[in-house]
């Protein structure tokens, strides 16, 4: 009978009380995230099955849309920059990690492909300020291009994802680079500004 159990089913009667009570207390806490989902498709948001909903940030739900069986964790900011208009904007493809205070400031589109690793506090904007003149940057829209990640890339924790790029499928973003170009499938980048430093390679 032991032998059919599932690991985190030994973990838990291998524990003692008190771990026992710390681990019943978060699998009834992730459930919270089933009922956080359900209220966020209410607002608009488009959420595939599987995915749950931790604490996250999002003043316009219905500009984003995430796939199935998504894993993200807290703190992730979802912002639209902009006046009410039709979404989504932000896009996440299926089967995505979304590390710990990510923020995804869009005011066009940005794309996340299917199994895509995306580590703790990361950045994707899509737009930049006007610095034209020596004036005040307030109400002063600068140029926006979509950011495009195609499936099974991974970004690197801190790293800064700027407008225009992207960044092609199996890809890999080191952590703590600011990315400014495109980025082509299967290649490894670093540094600010990012720049190719390897390439993933069959094995």
């Amino acid at each position: 009978m032991i032998a059919n159990l599932s690991c985190t089913q030994l973990k838990f009667l291998n524990a003692g009380y008190k771990d026992r009570l710390v681990f019943f207390l978060r699998h009834r806490v992730f459930y919270l995230g089933w009922f956080r989902a359900s209220f966020y498709r209410l607002l608009g948001m488009e959420i595939g099955l599987g995915t749950a909903l931790p604490r996250i940030y999002c003043p316009w739900p219905h500009q984003v849309r995430l796939g199935a069986n998504c894993r993200i964790e807290q703190e992730v900011y979802f912002h639209f920059d902009g006046v009410w208009k039709t979404g989504p904007s932000i896009n996440i493809g299926d089967e995505c990690f979304i590390g710990a205070g990510c923020e995804f400031n869009s005011r066009l589109r940005i794309n996340v492909g299917n199994k895509c690793l995306i580590a703790a506090g990361c950045r994707f904007v899509d737009h930049d300020h006007d610095i034209s003149g020596t004036g005040p940057f307030e109400n002063r829209d600068g140029p926006t291009a979509p950011v495009l990640l195609h499936d099974h890339v991974w970004i690197g924790a801190n790293s800064v994802i700027l407008k225009g790029v992207e960044i092609g499928g199996g890809a890999v973003v080191a952590a703590g680079a600011v990315v400014t170009k495109p980025i082509p499938k299967n290649e490894i980048w670093a540094g600010i500004p990012a720049v190719k430093i390897g390439e993933r390679t069959s094995g």
